[in-house]
């Protein structure tokens, strides 16, 4: 799909880290409600991704103020308090015209569920934006609100749909029709696999952090969206490897790409374990099911051999153990 084209697939369908200068999450997580330190990429010390969050913060003036002309406003506050990086995005995305069509305003209990695919989406416009991305030449992406990859490159790369015969069970099978096995989407190469890895990523922690308000079933599989694009990712990898080893050697000299998907290898363990006590409201039991098939040895296997560095395995598995 174009450039062009993309925005208006994002707007039919529920579609931090500054690479730019090589820089990873902190050497330890920081305390909630404190800003992640960074260091240098060369460092071999092992290190932890981490980001501020409060999830207990009182929230209860903003749902008894919240109103439909209100919520730009009750959204960044709301963020402010519990997750910093969201109010930071929405700042950033204040402009955007098509948040309306993404954020639920009946309600607060509405307005929080429906923050799952508003985040999400509004992820994909900052990502897309054709100031940050060259379609299937460099993208970029928003990871928290410190820390943004730009200009990180993807050198096109083979349709995903080639990594269907490396999955062998059902619990991703749902977003495989959409993502795999379209006739379109099935076509996006490493370009679509990030972005929708990045968009669904974000969308994670925007409706863990205020869990207690959410009622339906709008935001139910946040957890296994996470998992299955990261499933995607590691499953592309090793396809590249064995089917493609020129584009292999190519992205795997790019210390860009390199870094940015260790981030959000590590940055996905971070949200899962975060999100785990609320599994029910923002992800279903298969979440962990796709989790454990990550850390299979050949995923793990390839995901260091791609990075050039060893990841835990235990229960700090938002760290690496090198």
């Amino acid at each position: 799909m174009s450039r062009g084209r993309w925005s208006l697939r994002l707007l039919t369908g529920c579609l931090a880290l500054s690479l730019g200068s090589g820089y990873v999450a902190s050497a330890a997580p920081a305390p909630s409600g404190q800003p992640a330190t960074a260091r240098p990429a060369g460092a071999a010390e092992p290190f932890c991704y981490s980001e501020p969050s409060n999830p207990q913060a009182d929230v209860s003036d903003l749902r008894a103020a919240f109103n439909a002309s209100n919520w730009m406003r009750t959204l960044q506050a709301m963020y402010q308090r519990r997750w910093p990086s969201g109010e930071k995005l929405a700042i950033a995305q204040a402009k955007d015209k098509y948040w309306d069509q993404f954020v639920n305003k009946r309600s607060f209990e509405g307005f929080a569920e429906s923050m799952m695919v508003a985040i999400h989406e509004e992820t994909h416009m900052w990502d897309l934006d054709p100031s940050r991305t060259k379609w299937d030449v460099s993208i970029a992406a928003w990871i928290n609100g410190s820390q943004q990859a730009t200009q990180v490159p993807v050198h096109g790369g083979f349709p995903r749909k080639e990594i269907l015969p490396l999955i062998k069970d059902r619990l991703t099978a749902s977003m495989d029709n959409t993502y795999l096995r379209d006739a379109t989407q099935g076509t996006y190469r490493l370009q679509g696999v990030l972005a929708e890895q990045n968009a669904g990523l974000t969308g994670l922690p925007a409706v863990t952090v205020v869990h207690e308000y959410i009622k339906g079933v709008g935001a139910s599989n946040a957890r296994d969206i996470a998992a299955t694009n990261l499933r995607y990712l590691l499953l592309y990898l090793r396809v590249a490897k064995t089917k493609h080893p020129e584009y292999w050697a190519r992205i795997k000299a790019e210390p860009k790409l390199r870094e940015l998907v260790l981030t959000q290898f590590l940055r996905t363990a971070y949200w899962l374990e975060k999100s785990a006590p609320y599994t029910g409201v923002v992800g279903g039991p298969d979440a962990d099911k796709i989790t454990a098939t990550n850390y299979a040895p050949e995923n793990i296997a390839i995901l260091e051999e791609f990075t050039g560095r060893t990841v835990r395995k235990d229960a700090q598995k938002h760290c690496t153990a090198d």
